[in-house]
């Protein structure tokens, strides 16, 4: 990524989600962590990104909630799992120092969070819905979250989630390189119930 730019807390046992039958077979695709993974994780980091600890204000934009399963591609699901999640805020910028885009900081997005699954696989996350941004060179990158799972002994994948029927999604210039439009369905949310998304992770 060119380096100028860009480069409640949560009670998964008592959701309910549908097991992915042949979406379970596809990987879900590995993708850059950075270059804006947090330097400094922030002290408040649970699974409601709206709201930061000690603070009153809530995060700017649109709240969402994201949940999902971590599954082992034969369809096990991934107990308690780590899942980080690092965005965006609603104006496109990154709690992250490196980032120089000029867009509005917000003092009260918490901007990362991490849970452990469920028995089941599940987790939860309440956040914003980020903006796209700027590049270097005038395109623009879709909305999207990153992510980072790893398993019981370790094992990680990053990836980034895709929101639904973004028309920057076909240019943006990570997702329009997936291999497949099996791979980009595989990258890209489910909406539901308004601002709802899950985003099931398939790992090897």
């Amino acid at each position: 990524m060119p380096s100028n730019r860009r480069a409640f807390v949560i009670g998964a046992a008592g959701l309910v989600f549908a097991r992915p039958a042949v979406a379970a077979a596809i990987l879900t695709p590995r993708q850059t962590e950075g270059p804006f993974y947090p330097m400094t994780k922030p002290a408040d980091q649970d699974a409601d990104l709206t709201q930061i600890a000690g603070r009153p204000g809530r995060a700017q934009g649109e709240a969402i909630e994201l949940t999902g399963r971590v599954f082992k591609a034969s369809g096990a699901p991934v107990a308690d799992g780590l899942v980080e999640i690092w965005q965006a805020n609603a104006f496109g910028r990154y709690a992250h120092p490196g980032d120089k885009g000029g867009t509005e900081s917000d003092p009260d997005f918490q901007g990362f969070g991490k849970v452990r699954t469920g028995a089941d696989g599940a987790y939860r996350f309440r956040t914003v819905k980020p903006a796209d941004y700027l590049l270097g060179g005038g395109s623009r990158r879709a909305p999207h979250i990153h992510l980072l799972v790893a398993d019981a002994t370790g094992r990680e994948l990053t990836t980034q989630m895709y929101f639904p029927g973004e028309p920057l999604n076909a240019h943006d210039w990570l997702y329009s390189r997936l291999g497949s439009d099996a791979l980009r369905q595989a990258a890209t949310a489910k909406a539901f119930g308004g601002a709802r998304y899950t985003f099931d992770i398939v790992v090897a």
